[in-house]
C-alpha cells in the first residue's frame, strides 16, 4: 500500500497531456512510474491510480454481488470512462476527454496525493473544496476519527 503525499499544481495542455510531477511520481517504486488508470472519483475529481493499485481496487470491486442493484451501479459507475495511461518520454499521460469533461477541467489542474491514489481536481473546483473552515475542520475529524473504536454513533457534521 502506497502513502503518496503532496499537492501539486499542474496545467492540462489543450491536447489533454499532463505532466506528472516528479514530487509525486518520486513516491513509487521504479517500476511503477509509468502506468496509471484513471477513473471518475467523488465530488468531480477524477482517480489516478499506479496501476497496480488498480488491480487490488477491481479485486474488492469485482467481489460485489452482481445480482445486488446497488452493487451493479455501483461497479457502472466505478468503471465508466477508466482508462489505462502510459507514462510517455515527456513524463506525460494523456487524459480522455470524457473524463476531463466530468471534471469540468481546462488548463489549470491540481493533483491531490491522498494515500494510494492521485485525486485530479479543476483548480476552481479544488479551491471550492479547501474552503474549510477550521471549526469545521474540527467537526469533521470528531465525526471521522473522535469515536473510532467506541462503537458509538455520532451525527456527521451538516
Amino acid at each position: 500500500m502506497y502513502q503518496l503525499l503532496g499537492e501539486f499544481p499542474c496545467k492540462i495542455d489543450a491536447k489533454g497531456r499532463l505532466r506528472l510531477p516528479s514530487g509525486l511520481t518520486d513516491q513509487l517504486p521504479g517500476d511503477e512510474r509509468d502506468l496509471y488508470v484513471i477513473n471518475r472519483g467523488f465530488e468531480g475529481c477524477l482517480n489516478l491510480y499506479p496501476k497496480k493499485v488498480w488491480d487490488e481496487k477491481t479485486v474488492q470491486v469485482n467481489k460485489l454481488n452482481d445480482f445486488d442493484l446497488n452493487s451493479r451501479r455501483f461497479k457502472r459507475a466505478f468503471l465508466n470512462g477508466a482508462s489505462h495511461l502510459r507514462k510517455d518520454g515527456s513524463g506525460r499521460v494523456n487524459l480522455p476527454n470524457g473524463l476531463l469533461d466530468f471534471a469540468k477541467i481546462k488548463g489549470d489542474a491540481v493533483l491531490a496525493a491522498v494515500n494510494d491514489r492521485v485525486e485530479v481536481w479543476s483548480l476552481e473546483q479544488w479551491e471550492a473544496q479547501m474552503d474549510v473552515d477550521p471549526a469545521e475542520f474540527a467537526k469533521l475529524a470528531q465525526f471521522a476519527l473522535g469515536n473510532e473504536g467506541k462503537g458509538e454513533s455520532i451525527v456527521a457534521p451538516g
